[in-house]
């Protein structure tokens, strides 16, 4: 067995160092949503009380979270992956202005882009009070990072000559963009699912000027929560956040896994 030497262990005490330095605020922050009195620490007592209560009074924020960010991945998925496709194959001046302009609603700021949103689109017959409109809004922020993500796989494989060999075997446009493109950038695809997913429930700064009294969302109840002037409601809000979170995320890279038999291996029988 190779020994480990003095650098191993100094690089694995300085990761683990980096970690908890991330992981202990959060934990932190949970630790304080079960806490009786957080100003008492430990001593107060556990209890769930400020979970129910954040549970009972904004549960629907959470609802409509979830709901914006699924509605937010299959339009991002639907517009997303085509244009990458585009940008993929037609690598010109053009294409390439495109690609850096689509990054404009992450560098502007998101009150920006959302009084945008309110001059141009706010006077459209209910849209200003509906959910839609914020959903208008995450996608057009989320939208880059599933193009540059599924971009980035296509443009490290060979496309022409994958979907030329299909084309000589007969296939249509739409056998070899659903058998063969979409497969060969699964990765990518995965990859922007998740950040379009994480970045429409925790975004904050454009959903404050877009939502209304009667569509808060998960980030604004959280701040409403902070607001209360109790810390424990604030911390219970976020231990809600990550125990709906982080399963939402685990479904989505399992439903993302390849179906089927693996491959056999050299030797064996198929």
């Amino acid at each position: 067995m190779r020994r480990r030497t003095p650098v191993f262990w100094a690089l694995l005490a300085f990761t683990l160092a980096v970690c908890t330095f991330l992981v202990l605020p959060v934990a932190m922050s949970m630790l304080a949503g079960v806490t009786r009195n957080y100003f008492e620490g430990w001593r107060s007592g556990l209890t769930l009380d400020w979970v129910i209560k954040v549970w009972t009074d904004y549960r629907h924020t959470v609802f409509r979270s979830i709901r914006i960010a699924l509605a937010c991945l299959v339009c991002t998925l639907l517009l997303g992956v085509p244009a990458a496709y585009v940008l993929a194959k037609r690598s010109n001046a053009l294409t390439r202005a495109i690609e850096e302009l689509m990054v404009m609603p992450i560098a502007v700021p998101g009150l920006a882009t959302a009084l945008a949103l309110i001059v141009t689109f706010g006077g459209v017959g209910g849209l200003r009070t509906s959910e839609a409109f914020i959903l208008i809004g995450h996608v057009l922020f989320t939208l880059p990072f599933m193009v540059r993500s599924v971009l980035a796989v296509m443009s490290s494989i060979d496309l022409n000559t994958l979907e030329e060999g299909a084309r000589s075997l007969g296939a249509s446009f739409l056998q070899r963009f659903f058998g063969i493109v979409l497969p060969c950038c699964r990765s990518g695809i995965v990859a922007g699912s998740l950040m379009v997913v994480t970045l429409s429930l925790g975004e904050f700064n454009m959903t404050l000027l877009l939502h209304t009294p009667l569509t808060p969302t998960l980030p604004v109840g959280l701040a409403d929560a902070y607001a209360s002037l109790r810390i424990e409601v604030g911390s219970a809000y976020t231990l809600v956040f990550f125990v709906i979170i982080v399963p939402l995320l685990v479904a989505l890279q399992w439903a993302s896994r390849p179906r089927g038999r693996t491959a056999a291996r050299p030797g064996t029988a198929a």
